[in-house]
Order: structure tokens, then sequence, then C-alpha cells
């Protein structure tokens, strides 16, 4: 019986984040081992109907670089990354949308399908509700810039009791336009904000931002990021996560996180504990 009491007990502490969160859009950037450990996706799956059960609308958004380099790799097509970007030229984006669009945005769609919620997958080339230009043509091919989110097409979907789940594919301005490829952070960042979500979370292989002697930073304000890309503390991989969480906050999404996504049910521990994980960015 007091098993059953402390059961009982930990729902009811979740009850006022159930209640905060209730029909306010999440957006959850999904990469990392979350997004290719057979027990993660499973918990990942999990996590989400959980949020879908409870009137949570989450939108999820995920990368997929590993496969791509894996499939580059098995194809013998040169890629390479210039300040943590992949430069895209037209070949390489022939097999970002075929893994993005085709192979993962169905894995993930089918996998929480199957676990109960009604999830629909789309880029962002479906009716055009992303279109971008070049970043840097002459530097970075056709990975893209966001001009422009078109936040009815979700919002429509969620109106549907859909999950959308989102491959950072945008479409170009003319028609025969092969699309841009877009970095799955920035791309979960201006859909949050354009959607109005009250939050956006960063699923990483990583705790969160950490200092130089490898402590967590569980809080951070734009100032205080601001300051620690300058010194080199935040570098690489880290800086368009953090600048993700900024351009969001700066949007008007209430917080941006920054959480491990190797911890099991990292995302109903960031939602529905006092304590949370990772690292919030604020204002």
């Amino acid at each position: 019986m007091q098993k059953k009491i402390e059961t009982v007990k930990t729902l009811l502490e979740a009850l006022p984040f159930i209640k905060q969160f209730a029909k306010q859009k999440i957006v959850i950037k999904y990469g990392g081992s979350a997004q290719t450990s057979p027990q993660l996706k499973e918990q990942f799956a999990e996590d989400i109907l959980l949020m879908y059960l409870v009137g949570i609308r989450p939108i999820i958004v995920h990368g997929g670089g590993k496969t791509i380099t894996d499939m580059l790799d098995a194809l013998k097509i040169e890629t390479k990354f210039i300040e943590g970007q992949r430069v895209t030229t037209k070949e390489v984006m022939r097999i970002v949308e075929m893994i993005l669009s085709g192979e993962i945005n169905k894995e993930i769609v089918s996998l929480l399908n199957s676990h109960g919620a009604k999830a629909i997958g789309i880029s962002g080339k479906d009716a055009h509700f992303i279109t971008a230009e070049p970043r840097d043509f002459a530097k970075w091919g056709l990975t893209g810039r966001i001009k422009n989110v078109n936040a009815d097409v979700i919002t429509n979907l969620l109106d549907e009791k859909f999950v959308p789940v989102i491959a950072p594919i945008a479409a170009g301005e003319e028609m025969s336009h092969p699309g841009y490829n877009i970095n799955a952070d920035l791309a979960a960042s201006y859909i949050a904000k354009s959607v109005g979500a009250k939050k956006i979370i960063f699923l990483t292989d990583t705790a969160g931002v950490l200092n130089n002697d490898k402590v967590l930073l569980p809080s951070l304000t734009r100032d205080e990021v601001e300051a620690l890309k300058a010194d080199g503390t935040i570098h690489g991989g880290m800086v368009p996560k953090v600048d993700a969480c900024l351009e969001a906050v700066e949007g008007g999404v209430e917080k941006a996180h920054i959480i491990d996504g190797r911890v099991e049910h990292s995302l109903l521990l960031e939602l529905f504990t006092s304590e949370g994980v990772g690292t919030q960015i604020t204002l």
C-alpha cells in the first residue's frame, strides 16, 4: 500500500506543472542519442504521449546529421562543415532531403503513432510553410537562413489534435529550387517564436551548458551567454544551440532549455519536476 501511496504522491507533485502547461505549445528539438538509441527512442515516445494526453501541444523538430554523414560516406560524396554547419551542395541536398524528410521523419512519426499519439510528418516544403534564403551561398551552398514560417500550418495541425513532426527543409522562392538545408536547432527556434510556444527544449548529448571545470550551469541570461561565448567557454556545436535559445527567448518564448537526452525520461523531468534538468536560458 505504501508504494501505491508514493506513486500517487508523485502524480500529485506533477499536477501544478500539468495545469501550467495544459494547452501550451512546447517545441522539442529531437536529436543526439535520444534519436538513435532504441531504448531512448521508446522513452521519448512515451514522454511525448504523456504530454499529449495531459493536454500539452508538443511540436517536434528533428535533425539527423550523423545519419546524413553516414549515407554521404557510403555514397562517397564529400561533405564538410564550416563553423559547425554543413556545406550543402546540390548533390548533398538530395541526400539531406532523402534522409530527413524520408527516412528519419517517417520513423519518428511511426514510432509516436505506434505508442498512441496522433503524429504527422511534414517538412518546410509542405504548403511552403518554411521559406528560406542562402545563409551565404559562396560559403555554405544550399544551407539556408529562414525568412518566414507560416504558423497557421502548425496551428491548424495542433487544432486537429496532431503532433507535428517537422523535418528542417525549407522551400526556396523559385518553383524549381531544390530547397534549403536548415540547421535543426535554428529551425526549432524560429518555429517556436512563430507559433508562440511557451517553451523550447533541446535534447542533446551533454548535461547542458558547462563551465570550464565541466560543471553544469543550471540557468543563464542572455548577457551571461554572450560573455561565455566571448571567452570561449561556449564553443563548437554548443554555439548554434545557445544562439537558437537566445533567438527563441528574444522572440517571445518564455524559456529555452538544453537538456541531456541520454537521461531516461529527461523531457518529463524537465517539465514536471521543480528542479528540472540541464540549463535554462532566459532574458
